[in-house]
């Protein structure tokens, strides 16, 4: 059986999972791969791109809405669990992609990967069927603009890393939309991107009057980020094609399809030359650009 490589797109609803999928899937067919997209989330109504294989032909979340008088969050978990026992349903179809790259388009509750076991049982059956995918978490720029909600996505991070226990790169999107809020950033984007000393970002928090109860809870969250140090972003514009290339080439690395994957070598350095790929070194200058 032939190895078959891919993403496992997560994050937060509005965090950009579809528009991820669909602009990545693009991307690396101008690469030359062939590439399959899998909705694997029964709420999402406006894919925008073909799905080779989607969920809502095993369950709907309407109608388990509307047989089991669920909720929204109860009937995608349900759903998330009927996916779980049908696990056979999804590995026949994912399976018969030979020679595909997999992108997998996931719900935006956190809870399930956070909280909730089926998520991390389907991707450990996948992975024992030759599926090597690396997570990709999405994280929207605009929590940079507010401390509390940066130091709850460096939570969601970590805590979904040490959850699923896999390859991980943490995506931070819409850094075309910075400009509109660079004005609320307590400091410079790489402070962000890299996660660095965070005792500033909890200076921020204290001085916030209104949550003076929840500063200890704030200590204790900064400290168990630090003592892992897990977290870091790289930076997305999805029309940013050197930003894409960087993107791919870190996911590439850590699900090992650098090292297993069909793509021609000459192909990736053409494609560098061409949207002139930034280096480490041009990053801060690159990344000012959209302050």
């Amino acid at each position: 059986m032939s190895v078959l490589y891919g993403q496992l797109v997560i994050g937060p609803p509005a965090s950009g999972k579809t528009t991820y999928c669909h602009e990545m899937g693009k991307f690396l067919e101008n690469l030359g791969r062939k590439v399959a997209i899998i909705n694997i989330d029964p709420a999402n109504e406006n894919m925008g791109y073909k799905a080779a294989v989607d969920i809502c032909d095993l369950v709907k979340h309407e109608d388990v809405m509307k047989n089991n008088k669920l909720g929204p969050n109860g009937a995608l978990v349900y759903c998330m669990e009927y996916l779980e026992k049908n696990i056979d349903w999804l590995l026949s179809k994912v399976l018969n992609l030979k020679d595909h790259y997999l992108l997998f388009d996931c719900p935006g509750q956190v809870e399930l990967i956070t909280h909730h076991e089926s998520m991390n049982k389907i991707v450990e059956k996948l992975g024992k069927n030759l599926v090597r995918l690396c997570a990709v978490q999405l994280m929207d720029s605009h929590h940079c603009s507010d401390p509390g909600k940066y130091l709850s996505s460096l939570m969601v991070c970590t805590v979904s890393m040490l959850q699923l226990g896999m390859p991980h790169v943490n995506v931070m999107t819409k850094l075309d939309e910075m400009k509109l809020f660079s004005h609320k950033l307590d400091f410079n984007i790489n402070f962000y991107t890299d996660v660095l000393d965070l005792k500033y970002l909890l200076d921020r928090l204290n001085e916030d009057d209104t949550i003076t109860e929840y500063r200890k809870l704030n200590e204790s969250f900064v400290s168990l980020i630090e003592d892992y140090s897990l977290v870091s972003f790289h930076p997305l514009d999805i029309s940013n094609k050197a930003m894409l290339l960087n993107v791919k080439n870190a996911i590439d690395k850590a699900n090992g399809y650098v090292f297993g994957g069909n793509e021609p070598q000459d192909v990736q350095a053409l494609l560098a030359c061409a949207v002139g790929a930034i280096s480490e070194t041009d990053r801060t200058a690159s990344l000012d650009a959209y302050m």
